[in-house]
């Protein structure tokens, strides 16, 4: 099923005012902080009863959560769509971060929720828009796990550590940006970063170790990224 028929089965199967509730919040969250917005508020702009945001989300957060799960329902098919015809996994990973800091900064909203309101709230990790943040982290494991089995990327790092860097170094690079509601560009955030994650920090000079009088003792040898064995091969 293509993205955008999955967004209309979706539609579909919704009674409308529930659906009417999710675009009213939407509508309102384009001009107001979430904390700010009220139910009665909300069922005035989707011309609908109150008691129903109870009866179909349970409070008004739930309703919040509703909206952002079905935002990243609809990111998350485009981003499988456009990895299909990528070959290489450090090719998909830097498609990955391109889309991802890309949809930061056109969705200035959902940003600003998903990095600095939803994860203050315990029960977000229990529903399913949390649910929906695993499956998208999932994507890029996979990506990382291919990359290791094809040699692409090395196998000494815990796969899972490399997976927080990549996520957490996207929301650190964006989050400045979007609180102060700055532009910034998508390319240069996504070169950073991937040249970053793909040649590291390290410069070309050789750095010896201070010892407790503050001279530097004989310089280590460099290493080269370690093989697939596992065991580091010394550089000549």
């Amino acid at each position: 099923m293509s993205n955008n028929e999955n967004i209309s089965h979706r539609n579909a199967s919704q009674p409308p005012g529930r659906m009417k509730l999710a675009n009213a919040l939407r509508i309102l969250l384009n001009d107001k902080e979430f904390d700010a917005i009220t139910t009665s508020e909300i069922a005035r702009t989707a011309g609908v009863n109150e008691a129903l945001i109870y009866r179909y989300f349970g409070d008004k957060r739930g309703l919040l959560h509703q909206i952002l799960s079905e935002f990243l329902d609809d990111y998350i098919g485009q981003i499988e769509s456009d990895l299909g015809g990528i070959k290489g996994s450090l090719n998909q990973l830097r498609k990955l971060i391109w889309c991802h800091i890309r949809m930061f900064e056109a969705n200035r909203v959902y940003a600003k929720l998903f990095l600095m309101e939803v994860r203050s709230f315990p029960g977000y990790f229990g529903g399913h828009c949390y649910g929906q943040v695993k499956r998208y982290s999932n994507i890029l494991l996979r990506i990382l796990e291919e990359g290791i089995k094809s040699g692409e990327i090395r196998d000494d790092i815990s796969i899972r550590s490399l997976r927080q860097v990549v996520i957490g170094g996207i929301e650190h690079l964006c989050l400045p940006e979007i609180i102060f509601d700055r532009d910034f560009s998508v390319d240069q955030f996504t070169e950073d970063l991937c040249c970053i994650l793909f040649q590291g920090i390290a410069g070309g000079r050789k750095v010896g170790k201070k010892d407790s009088e503050g001279d530097h003792k004989k310089p280590a040898e460099a290493t080269l990224p370690a093989r697939r064995d596992g065991r580091s091969k010394k550089r000549d």
